[in-house]
Order: C-alpha cells, then structure tokens, then sequence
C-alpha cells in the first residue's frame, strides 16, 4: 500500500519540490512529478534546470523517448509512466494513478485555497486506508 507524506506549510513550493526531488535522485530512487496545470509543470521543468548550479537532476517529460531510462520524470494528469519508487504531487488533486508508488508526497503552502485541496486530499487517502505522515515545516 503507498504511504503518503504531507509536508504542510511550505513557504516555496516549486523550490522545496527541487530539493526533495533531487534529494530522491541522490538517494537512486525514480520519482515522477505531476500537476494538473501544464503551465506551472513547464514552470516546474525549467526551475529543475536552474535552481542549483552544482546539481544536474536528469528529468524529462512522460512522452519524451528518453522517459524509460530518465530517473525524474514529469507529467500532467495520468501519464501511463513505468513504475517508480515515488510520486510527487504539485497539483490540487489526488493523482488517479497514485496507488501505483511505493511512496507518494503532498506538498501543501500556506495558501488557504491550497490548505483546503489538500484537506480534501488527506480525507480521500484516508479513507482509503494508506498510512500517512505530518510533515509540519512551520516549526522547521
């Protein structure tokens, strides 16, 4: 069964999204990205390029050739993508496809819209039965 991370009250999203993705590429695990809008996953991709001048994070979208041997693959929707170890999930819905990781991460700002989806998220993966994390960063 996926286990589920919820790290709240993140102040950057996209950024705190490249570090704990190049977090999971340095530890030689796969991890898919997904957003329902495909302006910020573009968004997503070129900050991948540029957020760190010493990381290079091999990433490529779902449909590009490469994408069954790129460790970070990035998706709108439900890419039929080859399994994975981790899920990261930047949009404000639960991915359908989600019980397919070993591990899926929900990274929620401060945003009052964004706090609310996610509330909304937390109740559809519990009810659902996965076991799942509190990640608090506001005392971080």
């Amino acid at each position: 069964m996926t286990r589920i991370d919820f790290h709240f009250n993140v102040p950057d999203k996209p950024g705190y999204a490249c570090r704990l993705v190049r977090k999971i590429y340095r530890t030689g695990l796969r991890c898919q990205v997904t957003h329902d809008d495909p302006a910020a996953l573009a968004a997503f991709d070129e900050l991948l390029w540029t957020f760190s001048r010493r990381d290079f994070i091999p990433h490529v979208m779902a449909d590009d050739p490469l994408a069954a041997d790129t460790p970070v693959i990035l998706t709108h929707g439900s890419a039929d993508t080859n399994h994975l170890d981790v899920l990261v999930n930047l949009g404000s819905v639960a991915p359908p496809h989600f019980s397919r990781f070993e591990r899926l991460v929900e990274i929620v700002t401060v945003d009052e819209q964004d706090r609310k989806a996610a509330r909304a998220r937390w109740r559809e993966y519990r009810d659902r039965g996965h076991p799942m994390t509190r990640h608090d960063l506001a005392g971080a």
